[in-house]
């Protein structure tokens, strides 16, 4: 490839090389991959106009990981915690067609506003998930829902995996004095456990996820989004 090495085409690399993982899962579980999946030419069309809107440089940034893409969320858009409607709104990139509104996205589309904006939040952070291909499984109704890559049946089998793309992450040029884990139970518990072998990260600050937030919490959205703001300027330190 030709030109410098952005963080915006070692993210857009990293993407193509997940649309070419294949895992093999326990049966009634199904990979989730908006990279390889059937809407691959959309979501490489959105990825690549946002990561070169706000990644088009070679500075560090720090690391937000959530758990794993949401079927209906970031596997629509390839974009975490971005939802379609969002990112054509605030974005400006359309993605007319995949327009998926969900509680999680509006919440942390209010606390990067208070931040400063997503020229300020993205100049600071790269968001990803610590198993970036979304996972599903069909319940007792037969209906699919998200899973996580904790659950028992899942987790030895994506040990592997989740190691090689958390190291793989880092690779986008990350300032690993801190990390800030989006989830602050399972989520929270297996990057600690794994940094404690692995040393990816000085520090791993946990954070309530938005779902939990506004689902649960509605009433202490101003407390959880505060909580946000103080950790993601450290003033929590």
């Amino acid at each position: 490839m030709d030109g410098p090495v952005t963080v915006a085409r070692r993210i857009l690399q990293f993407h193509e090389e997940l649309a070419e993982t294949m895992l093999e899962l326990p049966a009634g579980y199904r990979v989730v991959n908006p990279f390889g999946g059937p809407q691959k030419e959309r979501v490489r069309e959105v990825t690549t106009a946002f990561y070169h809107r706000y990644y088009d440089d070679d500075q560090p940034r720090r690391l937000v990981l959530g758990s794993s893409p949401a079927r209906r969320g970031t596997a629509v858009t390839g974009v975490p915690f971005e939802d379609a409607s969002l990112l054509g709104s605030e974005t400006g990139v359309q993605v007319d067609g995949y327009a998926v509104s969900r509680p999680s996205a509006g919440f942390l589309h209010d606390v990067i506003a208070r931040y400063g904006g997503r020229e300020k939040f993205y100049a600071d952070f790269v968001m990803g998930f610590v198993c970036p291909l979304g996972l599903a499984r069909k319940n007792l109704q037969q209906r699919e829902v998200n899973c996580n890559y904790y659950e028992k049946e899942l987790l030895e089998v994506l040990r592997s995996f989740l190691l090689e793309t958390l190291e793989r992450q880092l690779s986008f040029g990350i300032d690993t004095s801190v990390c800030y884990c989006i989830g602050s139970g399972e989520n929270y518990t297996f990057l600690v456990k794994v940094n404690e072998g692995q040393r990816f990260f000085q520090k791993i600050v946990p954070l309530e996820h938005p779902r939990y937030i506004t689902q649960y919490n509605r009433g202490r959205e101003e407390e959880f989004a505060q909580k946000y703001l103080s950790a993601l300027r450290g003033e929590d330190a």
